[in-house]
C-alpha cells in the first residue's frame, strides 16, 4: 500500500541545509495498521505530509498503491490523494460556519460527486461514527471527541485505502482518546489501512506494528502482530531495511 525507499528530505535555504529525513525506508502493507513514534522533531510529520502527498520529497522512492509518484504533476498527486487517502489531524480542521453535514461533503464536492451520492456517503459515514443524529448541528455544539469523530467521518467518506492520522487523541482527554482510538481500531477491523503517528505509548500498543523514527531514519521496528486473529496473521510483514547511521 505504502512503500518508501532510501526516501530523502531536505529543506534548502541560503545558508543551511536541514534534512528532515535521510535514507528512509518503510513499508506498509494493505490492511495493516502501524504507528510511528519518535521525539519532536525526528521527521514523523514530513513522514507523514509525504505519504499524504501535501509535500515532495528529495530523492528517494515512494509508490502508493503501486503508484510511482515521483514526477507526477499536480492535478495527477491530486487526484491520486483524494482517491486513496483520508486524513485525520489533531487539531479536527472543521470548518465552524458549516454544519456537521456540510463539513464532511466539502472534500466530496472536489472529487465531483453528484449530490445523491454525496448524500448517501455523508450519511453512511456519520452513521459510522456515531453522529448521524447530529448531521445538522455546527462544530461548536460538539465535544472534542464528537468534533474528532466528524473528522474521522470526513476522512472515510471518500473511502479511501489509506487513512493518515496525525495525533488523532493529542487534543481529547483519555476518556474521549479512548473512545476515538476505538473508532480507529474498529475501522481497521473492516480493511482500511491505518498510519497512526502518536507520542502515546499506551496507543501505540494497541497498533498492530510500531516504526520508530528518530533523526529522519526508521531506527527500530517492532513486527509482531497485536491485533490477533486473521487480519494480524495476513498483513504480518518482515522488518524493513534500516538505514546505516
Amino acid at each position: 500500500m505504502l512503500k518508501m525507499t532510501h526516501l530523502s528530505k531536505v529543506y534548502r535555504t541560503h545558508m543551511i541545509e536541514t534534512h528532515a529525513l535521510r535514507g528512509f525506508d518503510i513499508h506498509v502493507r494493505e490492511g495493516e495498521f502501524v504507528a510511528v513514534t519518535g521525539p519532536s522533531g525526528s521527521g514523523k510529520t514530513t513522514f507523514l505530509n509525504i505519504a499524504g502527498l501535501l509535500e515532495e520529497f528529495s530523492d528517494g522512492e515512494y509508490l502508493l498503491d503501486g503508484v510511482a509518484v515521483k514526477g507526477l504533476n499536480d492535478n495527477a498527486r491530486s487526484r491520486l490523494r483524494n482517491e486513496k487517502i483520508g486524513f485525520i489531524f489533531q487539531g479536527f480542521n472543521l470548518i465552524p460556519d458549516l454544519n456537521l453535514f456540510d463539513n464532511v461533503d466539502v472534500p466530496l464536492r472536489y472529487r465531483g460527486m453528484n449530490a445523491a451520492e454525496r448524500k448517501q456517503r455523508i450519511e453512511h459515514a456519520l452513521g459510522r461514527v456515531g453522529l448521524m443524529s447530529r448531521m445538522k448541528h455546527y462544530p461548536s455544539e460538539l465535544s472534542g471527541g464528537q468534533q474528532q469523530r466528524v473528522a474521522i467521518a470526513r476522512a472515510l467518506a471518500g473511502s479511501p485505502r489509506l487513512l493518515l492520522a496525525d495525533e488523532p487523541t493529542g487534543n481529547l482527554d483519555s476518556l474521549m482518546a479512548r473512545g476515538v482510538m476505538e473508532l480507529l481500531e474498529e475501522i481497521h477491523a473492516q480493511g482500511t489501512t491505518i498510519v497512526m503517528v502518536t507520542h502515546d505509548p499506551e496507543l501505540a500498543a494497541r497498533a498492530q506494528r510500531n516504526v520508530h523514527i528518530i533523526d529522519g531514519q526508521v531506527t527500530d521496528l517492532d513486527d509482531s502482530p497485536r491485533l490477533g486473529g486473521e487480519v494480524a496473521a495476513a498483513t504480518a510483514t518482515p522488518p524493513a531495511t534500516v538505514p546505516a547511521n
